[in-house]
């Protein structure tokens, strides 16, 4: 599937699906302030609060089913 003019890619470097998911997906990998330190403290403050009540949602889940199945042994 080449094509005249088409750059010469090494091999693993992708096709074309990977290439539009880094450059779309992905986001830049240089330039942004504060991108690699993961932004200001209060973004890091509430990412924290969320994953925290992510985990306490997926526990609760988690035991609901856990007494659902016992509940349905003993009965």
């Amino acid at each position: 599937m080449s094509e005249d003019g088409a750059a010469n890619k090494a091999p693993g470097e992708g096709g074309r699906l990977l290439s539009w998911a880094f450059r779309h997906l992905a986001g830049p990998a240089e330039g942004v302030h504060g991108a690699v330190q993961g932004g200001s403290a209060e973004a890091r403050e509430a990412w924290k609060r969320d994953l925290a009540e992510r985990k306490r949602y997926t526990r609760e889940q988690r035991e609901r089913r856990r007494a659902a199945r016992e509940a349905d042994r003993k009965g």
